[in-house]
């Protein structure tokens, strides 16, 4: 005998119970793994990239003998028109032979994003100075910029953001292997190659 229509057209109760079941067990899944079944892509939040980030400051460089430049408080600006990451940071420049206070300022490094395969990590690439601003020092703008130049390459570059476990990288029995990298406004989308 056939099921009253009504049964047909509206699940049951314990079929809607399974339903979403299932979906807060999917929905779980992703937020731990932070992978998207439906896109194949692997997502990383602002805030985790900040909290990464965060991990490699403050930091003291040197720049020959004479300069001595302290940087803190990371602020990430993701700009998806580039697909690049800018690293703002509060910096304090010091002469180390001439005591005296450190002069504040501003330093902005843009940096791509790529995948490195032997670290099985989501890396910066390529960091380059976009903005060097220190108070009072603006005739100075030539040698801040190549100070600038040598703290991108010395604290950023192939800086990894997210180092992806094994487990991570293997599905249905087989490696797969990171492809394009996307950067929008709230993170960055790593698509894998599961063919």
């Amino acid at each position: 005998m056939a099921r009253p229509l009504i049964n047909r057209v509206f699940p049951t109760r314990r079929a809607l119970l399974a339903t979403a079941a299932v979906a807060a067990l999917g929905s779980f899944a992703l937020a731990h793994a932070a992978y998207n079944v439906w896109t194949g892509e692997y997502t990383f939040t602002k805030a985790e990239l900040q909290s990464a980030v965060e991990k490699r400051f403050p930091a003291t460089l040197r720049y020959g003998e004479l300069v001595s430049v302290q940087l803190s408080h990371p602020r990430l600006v993701l700009d998806e028109a580039t697909n690049r990451i800018t690293t703002q940071m509060d910096a304090a420049v010091s002469n180390t032979i001439l005591p005296s206070p450190p002069v504040n300022g501003t330093l902005a490094l843009n940096s791509g994003v790529r995948y490195d395969a032997t670290q099985r990590a989501v890396l910066l690439d390529n960091p380059t100075v976009q903005q060097v601003q220190v108070q009072g020092m603006s005739q100075y703008n030539e040698q801040l910029n190549a100070i600038g130049a040598v703290v991108a390459q010395q604290l950023l570059k192939d800086y990894p953001l997210y180092t992806f476990k094994p487990e991570e990288l293997r599905f249905n029995g087989k490696d797969v292997q990171p492809g394009a990298i996307t950067v929008a406004a709230d993170g960055i989308r790593v698509k894998l190659d599961l063919r």
